[in-house]
């Protein structure tokens, strides 16, 4: 395995590093290589190498453009028409979610190797360097090496059944790293108290879910296994510092419900590749599996449901399954509170759709039989989405639906800032929402700021309540000679949060140009700058 890097601060050539060395954990030769260094146009010869793989780490410089060490590969790209004869590829992009053309070249990189014959044996990562970049680059290299190990056929995990079991000692849903339709509003409170957890207006609470029981049960009874079985899947390469792919020993129906994404999972490429080796309609699940599997929302459970020719073994399906990872919320306070909106809704084949960790969290609410309050495993992730330094600066949040949560917190801590006798600037707020009577969130709460002053404005859009639909850009593109002013002019600090970042971008678009007198090419580099400076802020979802 050759693993090329395109770096222009070094952080991609440190992660080539470190995939190469743990290709020798796996029985594989590997070696980091610069772009610069190496006449790519040589890399369709990879292939005269048996069970080779070329990975590419690839980090975005300015506005989607190629690092320096990079140009050439780039050009090179750009300009063959050469065929690259099936040469095993697969890339991790590194960018900034801040910046227009985010992991411009990760993707180029992934799409343009396929266009010339490559054969991508992995997904395309993709790194954020605005706060989560380790994270991703860990979250993508974790199941890279399961993918790896299954497309060479490398046996990576055996299954055993322990003797002699000590059943304290066996794991039934604790943690561990391993070393690694309609909408339901939900108000969450956690306590924290004694757990010497800290956190920042701002900041993302991570929340550990659990699969739904009944739905563990039913992958049980397809499967026709005992999932009270204890059992331990151990890595058959020694060296590597992961042992098992979840806590050992344990049970199935521990490691489904605790540890394995599926239930609102459509099954992988990697999955659907090495499940198709014991299903005897092949031809539908490649040929298919956009319209069939992705398009109809078929999860790994309808999958099996429907496809009775597929039938793997439940240590094959928990070998090949992606962990069960955290789910994040923005922290809605700075009085331990989180908004949620619940995913549940119809999909065309007549199944109810839930989203694992909203309907989980929903049914915590419900007090236990024992009169003790739910409890959950948790965690806080640090945000670059903060408030401005000098409280004296102008603050814009926009923030439809379940994206007001962190500017709650924004406003306890303006409002204590007032208190403090500071110099605190405009603080003004967009919020969206379909309708007054069914989702205006924390309304008391946000009328009370603004009779108190902390809260200038309050501007909201009810986009349903009327029969024109009216949403937060109009209110902005209303108001848009002050928001010129403020921030052109006094240095305000604009915030975005939510699903609505093309939506309140373009309306800052609009300002610019018609308030600021500017082109449209000025007002996109205008607002970018904004971006550069810390002025202009995004936490956002899809």
């Amino acid at each position: 395995m050759v693993v090329f890097y395109g770096s222009q601060t070094g952080t991609a050539e440190e992660f080539c590093g470190r995939l190469a060395k743990d290709a020798q954990r796996y029985g594989m030769s590997g070696m980091s290589a610069d772009l610069e260094e190496y006449d790519m146009s040589e890399l369709p010869r990879l292939v005269e190498i048996d069970n080779s793989l070329a990975v590419f780490c690839m980090a975005t410089y300015g506005e989607g453009d190629p690092t320096d060490n990079a140009q050439d590969f780039y050009d090179w790209m750009q300009e063959t028409n050469g065929e690259l004869n099936r040469v095993n590829f697969a890339v991790f992009g590194l960018g900034n979610k801040t910046y227009e053309h985010f992991n411009a070249m990760g993707k180029y990189t992934d799409k343009r190797l396929e266009e010339l014959g490559g054969r991508r044996i992995y997904d395309l990562g993709m790194g954020d360097d605005d706060g989560t970049l380790e994270e991703d680059f860990v979250s993508w290299k974790e199941p890279f090496w399961p993918a790896v190990c299954e497309h060479f056929r490398v046996e990576q995990y055996e299954l055993v059944f322990p003797t002699d079991i000590n059943m304290n000692k066996v794991y039934t849903g604790e943690m561990g790293r391993l070393k690694t339709g309609d909408r339901h509003l939900t108000h969450l409170e956690l306590d924290i108290s004694g757990s010497q957890i800290r956190y920042d207006s701002g900041d993302h609470v991570a929340v550990y879910p659990i699969n739904d029981v009944s739905i563990v049960n039913r992958i049980g009874q397809i499967l026709d296994a005992d999932l009270d079985t204890v059992i331990s899947l151990n890595n058959l390469e020694k060296e590597s510092n992961k042992k098992h792919p979840f806590p050992c020993p344990t049970t199935y129906r521990t490691a489904l419900t605790h540890y394995l994404s599926w239930p609102s999972t459509s099954p992988t490429p990697r999955t659907r590749t090495s499940c198709s080796n014991c299903c005897l309609s092949v031809s539908l699940c490649q040929g298919l599996y956009q319209s069939w599997v992705l398009d109809s929302q078929r999860n790994i459970l309808a999958v099996l449901e429907d496809m009775p020719s597929l039938h793997p073994t439940i240590d094959h399906l928990c070998e090949l399954l992606p962990r069960l990872q955290a789910r994040y919320y923005s922290i809605a306070s700075s009085g331990d509170i989180c908004a949620v909106v619940v995913v549940e809704f119809q999909t065309s084949t007549g199944r109810s759709f839930k989203g694992v960790a909203t309907n989980w969290l929903k049914n915590k609410l419900v007090v236990t039989d024992n009169g003790h309050k739910a409890t959950v495993p948790m965690y806080v992730r640090k945000s670059q989405f903060q408030l401005p330094f000098k409280a004296s600066n102008p603050v814009v949040m926009i923030g439809p639906g379940t994206g007001i949560a962190p500017f709650m917190g924004f406003l306890q801590e303006r409002g204590w800032m007032k208190e403090q006798g500071k110099d605190v600037g405009e603080t003004i707020l967009y919020f969206g929402c379909r309708h007054r009577y069914q989702d205006f969130m924390y309304q008391q709460e946000l009328v009370e700021f603004e009779k108190v002053g902390v809260l200038t404005q309050l501007n909201v859009a009810f986009s349903r309540d009327q029969e024109e639909k009216v949403y937060v850009q109009h209110l902005l593109k209303k108001n848009n000679e002050h928001l010129w002013k403020l921030i052109h002019t006094d240095n305000a600090h604009i915030y975005i949060c939510g699903d609505a970042r093309n939506m309140a971008q373009n309306a800052f678009y609009g300002t610019a140009e018609e308030v600021g007198g500017l082109t449209h090419t000025q007002a996109v580099a205008y607002i970018k700058k904004l971006m550069t400076k810390g002025c202009y802020s995004q936490d956002v979802w899809s």
